[in-house]
């Protein structure tokens, strides 16, 4: 009973979603609002409009989500292209259905960055293989993908910027 007692807690906490935004998948990570340590979640194939957003608002529900943060994939040097319209049409989107506060967060370089988190989290994987003999249970490439992980960035970064603000404060 304590058990269940735990996992209904930990699924009551609120929590803050951050959706890595993409045509074919979205990466999706979560933070418990309490803690605010941002961990990959999944990544969620895309269908259609109207299934992509039954499946995130049951995300939502099911991760007691208060807030949504939505990566803005700027250009490079900082202007909006047609990728950004997109995903500011998407968040629209996400507000008026699911009815969650939705904030768009800078995103530029955060793939680059999951993929050199990947790398180095690949080989140490594979350096462990080869001390262990080849026993190794899953691949870390079903465990974790570049979009999950670039969402967690984004999320790292929105929630170190609020303490930094909060520490102004």
């Amino acid at each position: 009973m304590q058990i269940a007692k735990n996992e209904l807690n930990r699924v009551e906490r609120p929590s803050i979603l951050a959706v890595d935004y993409g045509r074919a998948r979205m990466g999706l990570a979560l933070a418990d609002a309490e803690t605010r340590i941002a961990q990959p979640l999944s990544t969620m194939e895309r269908v259609n409009r109207n299934e992509d957003m039954r499946r995130l608002r049951e995300l939502v529900r099911q991760h007691s989500v208060m807030q949504i943060v939505l990566g803005l994939p700027l250009r490079l040097d900082g202007t909006r292209g047609e990728m950004a319209e997109e995903v500011e049409r998407f968040a629209q989107r996400v507000r008026k259905q699911i009815g969650v506060p939705v904030e768009m967060v800078d995103e530029r370089l955060t793939s680059w960055e999951a993929e050199r988190l990947l790398e180095e989290v690949q080989g140490r994987f594979i350096h462990e293989e080869k001390l262990t003999g080849g026993r190794k249970s899953k691949n870390v490439q079903t465990k974790m993908s570049v979009d999950a992980v670039a969402a967690a960035v984004i999320l790292k970064e929105y929630l170190e910027r609020q303490r930094q603000t909060a520490e102004k404060a």
